[in-house]
């Protein structure tokens, strides 16, 4: 099969290489995926910089993906064959990913992915809805409160904001760009607010009346607590799946304990197996009622990877990055 691959860690110019590796067969357990699209995070670019080691000789990078079941191992229901499917956790612990023509991995990690969905927008859903999903539902329903989205046109924002008013709450989103309000507006958020160019404290007490939030998605923890410690309810929650500018965060402990916040880290690969199969039958639930919109960004070949890595680690994209196999 044809395949994308890393031998070390490095530049994406200099390390990924394109080529002919062996099919997987899939183990007891196991679902055999043929490939039409891979979804490209920044964990699969982090991952090739070094974020995590080279354990294997080859390293088939990304998580997610989408395609049609192909084959079965033993245990798993063979009326599978034919199915399509979105992937996630391709990559996690596991040498081979889904910047491949074949993925064989656990059958509960391969999702029934609705016709309405295409191949394209079912490799977005992987990393970045589940998160989503994580960061809002962990602590119970969002019915009637009020949530803020920091970065609401990012890939995890703008499932958040979708997921939130699918879960009946009111969205408040930071962008950084009027482009990028437009993108966070097509999600459904309420109140687009630029962080750049307005006061996001001001704003969002004026929004909610003096009250606050009630529950915040947040994508860089440690950069935005100045303004989500100022602006959260009494016993709101701030879940947060990032904090990369400000990685180690000076963290307002009396601020946050006087209003009993509640803190929460999202880290999608190692999430409990309940929270993902509640993520995932929502997930497919909130598609098949036509609920989500998949904001599928650049898109690149498998010939091309380097050049999908290269734009992830740039930032400078709206939508999820996607690299068709098929």
């Amino acid at each position: 099969m044809r395949a994308a691959w890393y031998e070390k860690h490095g530049p994406a110019r200099e390390v990924l290489q394109v080529g002919e590796i062996d099919t997987p067969e899939p183990g007891e357990g196991d679902v055999l995926v043929c490939l039409s699209a891979s979804g490209v995070n920044p964990s699969d670019s982090k991952g090739r910089l070094g974020s995590r080691p080279v354990k294997w000789p080859r390293i088939v990078p990304h998580s997610d993906g989408a395609g049609v079941i192909e084959g079965v191992g033993a245990g798993v229901d063979a009326s599978r064959v034919g199915e399509r499917v979105w992937v996630f956790n391709g990559q996690w612990e596991r040498p081979l990913g889904t910047a491949a023509e074949y993925i064989s991995l656990p059958a509960d990690t391969a999702v029934h992915l609705p016709d309405s969905v295409s191949f394209a927008e079912g490799a977005c859903l992987g990393i970045p809805a589940m998160t989503a999903h994580r960061a809002l539902f962990a602590d119970g329903p969002v019915s009637g409160r009020t949530v803020l989205v920091t970065g609401g046109a990012g890939a995890v924002g703008n499932y958040g904001v979708q997921l939130a008013k699918w879960g009946g709450a009111s969205v408040i989103a930071t962008v950084s760009s009027e482009e990028k309000g437009e993108a966070a507006r097509s999600a459904g958020a309420d109140h687009i607010l630029n962080y750049r160019t307005e006061n996001v404290s001001e704003r969002i007490m004026e929004i909610t009346g003096g009250q606050g939030v009630d529950h915040v998605v947040d994508v860089d923890l440690g950069e935005n607590l100045p303004v989500t410690a100022g602006v959260l309810k009494v016993n709101g929650t701030i879940a947060a799946y990032a904090s990369m500018r400000v990685p180690e965060p000076v963290f307002p402990h009396y601020t946050l304990m006087r209003v009993n916040a509640n803190i929460r880290l999202v880290f999608v690969y190692t999430m409990p197996d309940e929270a993902k199969r509640s993520a995932c039958a929502d997930i497919v639930r909130a598609c098949e009622e036509g609920r989500l919109i998949h904001p599928v960004g650049p898109r690149f070949s498998l010939d091309d990877v380097a050049a999908a890595h290269e734009v992830i680690e740039s930032g400078n994209f709206i939508g999820n990055v996607v690299v068709d196999i098929g």
